[in-house]
């Protein structure tokens, strides 16, 4: 019996400290290491939702821009960050190419070592075109690639983006060859096709409110499987070519083995502040789609992305040279 009691009593000094961790996050600022450039969607989502998360949680939520290397810059210092819940990783779809883009060669494991914390954000891609492009629509492109085969040209920000898998998934389903031009800016490519030096860019519908009004440029598509309230008259690409569906995401992430009440907590605080008003508010005039989801949910939607990524960059046979 003396044994047992102690043996329960170890059992429970130990549980006592994980739950009391996770009731007491954060007790000193959290820094978030995001994986892109200040200034653009995934940096203004993140931003956006960080102070509102600190609000809620009365310290401060830092973001910390380290891009580079297709987003595994940082995801590499998160992967070897203390797990203690005080450095996350906000990352956005090259996390689930990453894993076949580079396959073998990351310097961590990213199914083991970034625990899935919360899906921030979803939105489409949109193809762009130039006004004076001759192809309005998505049949009048399909008709003109098959009429003149490799000539056409699509821009994207670079190997291996989603804007890349959305231009090979657009020549896979439609039997055509559209080239992929790869840009290192995504301003650059915005002003080739503002010119008329480029005639499509694939982007993504927050990219493209911003320019919804221009007269030199046109929003031919996008690639969700439902109208988009924001983009209102633009045709899914799915309405032509069935199935056709590519996302660009957002989401926190934690080093493996991070408290799980931590990461409960998290997931639940951030269930919140994407309701709160100014925050559905601001994200809905960007185009970032939002919805509720667990830790669970958000595993399996990344795993769901990594394979079809890999996929596509297989078939594709996509490489970073």
């Amino acid at each position: 019996m003396t044994l047992r009691r102690r043996t329960l009593l170890a059992a429970s000094t130990l549980a006592i400290p994980a739950i009391g961790r996770a009731d007491a996050y954060p007790s000193k600022p959290v820094r978030v290491v995001n994986a892109y450039s200040a200034g653009g969607t995934a940096d203004v989502v993140c931003r956006v939702i960080c102070q509102t998360l600190s609000t809620r949680l009365g310290q401060s939520f830092t973001v910390d821009n380290k891009p580079g290397a297709a987003g595994t810059l940082a995801a590499n210092i998160v992967a070897k960050a203390p797990a203690d819940g005080y450095t996350l990783l906000y990352d956005a779809t090259a996390h689930s190419v990453n894993p076949s883009l580079f396959a073998g060669k990351l310097p961590y494991d990213t199914r083991k070592d970034l625990l899935p914390v919360f899906l921030s954000m979803q939105t489409p891609n949109t193809l762009m075109r130039n006004a004076q492009f001759e192809a309005k629509t998505i049949p009048e492109l399909i008709a003109l690639a098959k009429a003149k085969p490799g000539t056409l040209d699509c821009a994207s920000t670079g190997v291996g983006t989603v804007q890349h898998v959305s231009i090979e998934l657009l020549n896979q389903k439609a039997g055509i060859r559209i080239n992929h031009v790869p840009y290192k800016e995504i301003s650059a490519a915005r002003s080739d096709l503002f010119a008329g030096r480029i005639p499509m860019h694939f982007v993504n519908v927050p990219g493209t409110v911003a320019f919804a009004s221009s007269k030199e440029m046109t929003c031919m598509a996008h690639t969700g499987p439902k109208p988009i309230d924001v983009l209102p008259g633009v045709p899914a690409i799915s309405d032509t070519l069935p199935g056709f569906e590519t996302w660009e995401w957002n989401g926190f992430f934690a080093p493996a083995k991070t408290d799980g009440g931590m990461i409960a907590k998290l997931n639940s605080e951030l269930n919140q502040v994407i309701l709160d008003p100014a925050v559905k508010t601001r994200l809905g005039e960007l185009g970032a789609l939002t919805k509720a989801n667990t830790v669970e949910e958000f595993a399996q939607f990344r795993e769901q992305q990594i394979e079809f990524f890999a996929d596509i960059v297989k078939t594709a046979n996509i490489r970073i040279e």
